[in-house]
Order: C-alpha cells, then sequence, then structure tokens
C-alpha cells in the first residue's frame, strides 16, 4: 500500500544525518584552530562516544558480544574507521579550510570504488570508472593549480588528507566483510570506541597530546564536544537508514554530507573558494553521481503490508 510517511522518513533522514555529519568538518576545523594534536582529539572523541552510548544500549538492553570474531571486527571498525584516518585528518584540518576538507572526504565512494575493483567485489562498469577520473580531477584541480588554495604549499596536506577517505575505503570493503550477523550498530561504535580508547589514551599520555577537560572551555573544546556527539549520531543514524530504507538510497547522503559542510563553513567560517574550488565540486559531485552503487532506487512511496 501507498506509505507517504515511509517517503518522508527515509529523506528528513537522509537531510537530518547528513546535516550532522557535514558539520563535523566547521567543527573540527574550529576544535584544531588552538593547536590541538590528534592523539587528544581522537581520545575524547572517542571517550564521550562510550559515555554517551553506553546508557543507551544498557536501556535497551542491548548485548555488546566480545567474542573473537566480534573483537576483530571491532578492530576493524577502530582502526580504519577512525584512529589511523582520523589522526591524519586532524593534521591536515589545521591547514586546511573546513570547505576543501569536505570535498576530500567525499572521495570515499570514488576509494571504496577503487579498492572494489581492485580485490574483484565490483565489476567494470564504463560509467563508474568515468566517476573516477572525475573524483581524481577535482582533487588535481584543488591540490595542483597555485591560485585554487588560500595559500601556498598547502596542496601537500590535500594528500595528506586523502588517507582518511581512502581507510573509509579500506573499511567499507574489507571490515564490512566481516560484520557478524544481528550486530546492532550502536554496539559496534560503542564497542569499536571502547577498544580505540585503549590503544590512543596512552599514545596520548605518551606524546603529551592529552587535552585537559578542567581547562575553562572556548570555542575549541566545545567545537570538539559538539563534533564527538555528531559523529556518533551521524555513524548511528547511517546505519539505521541503511536497515531502513536500504544502501542505494543511503548512500546518496555524499551529496548531503559535502553541500553542507561548504554551505556551514562559508555561513559560519566566513570560507571563500576560488574558480578552481568551485569547478572541482562540480566535478566531485558529477563523480559521486556516476560511482553510487548499481541498483534500483527503493520506491518511498510504497511498502507492503505482511
Amino acid at each position: 500500500m501507498r506509505n507517504p510517511s515511509f517517503a518522508f522518513t527515509a529523506f528528513a533522514g537522509l537531510l537530518f544525518f547528513g546535516f550532522v555529519w557535514g558539520s563535523t568538518q566547521p567543527l573540527t576545523k574550529i576544535a584544531v584552530s588552538t593547536g590541538y594534536l590528534p592523539f587528544g582529539l581522537i581520545f575524547w572523541q572517542l571517550a564521550i562516544a562510550v559515555v554517551l552510548i553506553g546508557p543507551v544500549l544498557l536501556a535497551n538492553n542491548i548485548k555488546v558480544p566480545f567474542d573473537r570474531k566480534h573483537l576483530l571486527y571491532f578492530a576493524g571498525v577502530a582502526l580504519f574507521g577512525t584512529l589511523v584516518p582520523n589522526s591524519f585528518s586532524y593534521l591536515a584540518a589545521a591547514k586546511l579550510p573546513a570547505g576543501i576538507m569536505a570535498l576530500v572526504v567525499s572521495t570515499v565512494p570514488i576509494f571504496s570504488l577503487v579498492i572494489a575493483l581492485g580485490v574483484g567485489n565490483e565489476r567494470f562498469l564504463l560509467s563508474r570508472t568515468a566517476g573516477i577520473f572525475l573524483g581524481v580531477a577535482a582533487m588535481m584541480m584543488i591540490a595542483l593549480p597555485e591560485a585554487s588554495l588560500p595559500v601556498a604549499g598547502q596542496g601537500f596536506w590535500v594528500l595528506v588528507a586523502l588517507i582518511a577517505p581512502f581507510c573509509y575505503g579500506v573499511e567499507g570493503n574489507f571490515v564490512a566483510k566481516l560484520v557478524p550477523p544481528n550486530l546492532n550498530p550502536m554496539a559496534a561504535l560503542w564497542a569499536a570506541s571502547l577498544l580505540g580508547l585503549t590503544v590512543v589514551t596512552p599514545l596520548a599520555l605518551a606524546t603529551n597530546q592529552f587535552i585537559n577537560p578542567m581547562v575553562p572551555w572556548g570555542a575549541a573544546e566545545w567545537a570538539l564536544f559538539v563534533s564527538s556527539i555528531s559523529h556518533a549520531i551521524a555513524y548511528s543514524g547511517f546505519m539505521w537508514l541503511i536497515g531502513y530504507a536500504g544502501i542505494v538510497f543511503t548512500t546518496q547522503i555524499a551529496y548531503v554530507v559535502t553541500i553542507a559542510a561548504i554551505v556551514i563553513a562559508i555561513v559560519f567560517l566566513g570560507e571563500t573558494y576560488s574558480g578552481w574550488v568551485w569547478l572541482a565540486i562540480g566535478l566531485m559531485l558529477s563523480g559521486l553521481l556516476l560511482v553510487q552503487p548499481v541498483g534500483k532506487l527503493p520506491e518511498l512511496d510504497e511498502t507492503e503490508e505482511a
């Protein structure tokens, strides 16, 4: 039967979680503005996620299994989903505009497809390959021309930032294949965050990157706090939306994330971009359209009654 509320919920979820996800880039830019370093930032991102999600799991009696298979999965999510990508992402965020960082992160579907083609998880299609080339061209338009970035020499940091979406591509192709059946996404995020804390805590302390929460809070501290909450909401919402509306529909969130981050950076951070960057944005959005998963979007105005 026709169910308009299903379509409304799906699109509302896509826009809301995409906006929340997109807001993390401008917030990250503010968080690194005072010189905070990656391990300290990652510690609090993971710690806040553990504290916020834990009570939700308890209230809903959601079990978190810790057998060998689940631990391997949690370790992969922690390593390729947070520890490695965020380390490089935070370093690059201190050097690049938030809008550029958002454009770089939007290459995740392109890296995912390249890796999938390499390991045989996807079949070759000319249109999707064209999308890869458009994405590469977009990155070259940012990294190569002298006039594309506000400060000379920032092209190197674009390459550093690209390590993060590459890691997310690895996570999507390899770690996702290990996901145990019937694993609650919030339970997975909580366990991966907890496991990540056991790694990043000694690193933050040993390298003197630990951020003392007892100092007076300014814009950077509040930005870190809000971005950590946003990360937990966006990831959990993304996984929920996959189950609710399907993977093909949910991957459209890449457009919302990119556009939201750029608009927020322009409005609240006062960022401006050269013509090269605007052309790169157009090429990237076109590339994302071509590399979307093959399949039919769900009929969002209809559901089946049992």
